[in-house]
């Protein structure tokens, strides 16, 4: 049996990427192998991937997808040395390059990237940068994997933290102003249940109209910002509080935060 992928890490995300591969059909269920060393996430898997093969441990010379929380990255590295990969593709925050290459050696191409959670409903950002010794073939390899679960830009890894300052973590920007937004809808006389109904509604449908209009998003805001009129009573308040300088420094923080974790 030949296979083209194993994707080490049975969790969400592992889980998402291999749905997404097979729908995408990158790959073929007798092609992918996931390993996962929970006896129930394994039992699950098997029920609800049928067909793909699933073992506990990781096999010899398969190019490889470590999907993994980060702190379980150097024990798998260290497995993956021994058995002769091709190529290894890391979606773990924080772990460079340089450490992964030390680990499994110059005959192994190494590619890091950086997805995000909407990855698990197949709407995913994702950057992508690779190693010493990986080419071109290899960034393509990577971003078609990624592209299963969302969207794949190529960067240099110097540009990773800023990838998880700004896509990483944005979902949770996102998820937090919705947080606001349900409160303040209570506030001015709604129900909970109105307030999270309109809320979703309202991101879910400025967020598709921002992708597919042709429109940047400064245009958009103009167009919906009539004077004198509700919105732009609301921005005035925005502005006056600084709004964009506290994104900024939001970003900025979970930059740097990325940057410490990777020392």
């Amino acid at each position: 049996m030949t296979f083209r992928l194993q994707i080490i890490g049975g969790g969400n995300m592992g889980e998402a990427l291999a749905r997404g591969l097979l729908t995408k059909e990158w790959a073929s269920e007798d092609e992918m192998h996931l390993v996962e060393p929970v006896v129930e996430r394994r039992k699950y898997l098997a029920e609800t991937l049928p067909g793909i093969s699933i073992s506990e441990a990781p096999l010899s010379n398969l190019d490889s997808l470590i999907a993994v929380k980060p702190d379980k990255v150097k024990e798998v590295l260290e497995v993956l040395a021994d058995l002769r990969p091709p190529r290894v593709l890391s979606i773990a925050a924080g772990i460079k390059i340089s450490s992964m290459e030390k680990i499994l050696g110059e005959n192994v191409k190494v590619i890091r990237s950086m997805p995000n959670t909407p990855a698990l409903i197949g709407q995913g950002a994702a950057g992508v940068a690779s190693g010493s010794t990986a080419n071109d073939e290899d960034l393509i390899w990577a971003v078609e994997i990624l592209s299963a679960v969302g969207s794949a830009a190529v960067v240099e890894e110097s540009q990773l933290d800023a990838v998880t300052g700004l896509s990483g973590s944005g979902p949770a920007y996102l998820f937090f102003l919705a947080e606001a937004l349900i409160d303040a809808g209570c506030e001015v006389g709604l129900s909970k249940e109105e307030s999270e109904s309109l809320v979703k509604q309202t991101l879910y449908g400025a967020a598709a109209l921002l992708f597919e209009s042709e429109d940047p998003a400064e245009i958009l805001r103009q167009k919906v910002t009539s004077k004198g009129g509700t919105t732009a009573a609301a921005i005035e308040v925005f502005e006056n509080g600084s709004f964009r300088e506290i994104i900024r420094a939001a970003v900025s923080a979970a930059t740097e935060r990325s940057l410490q974790l990777g020392d």
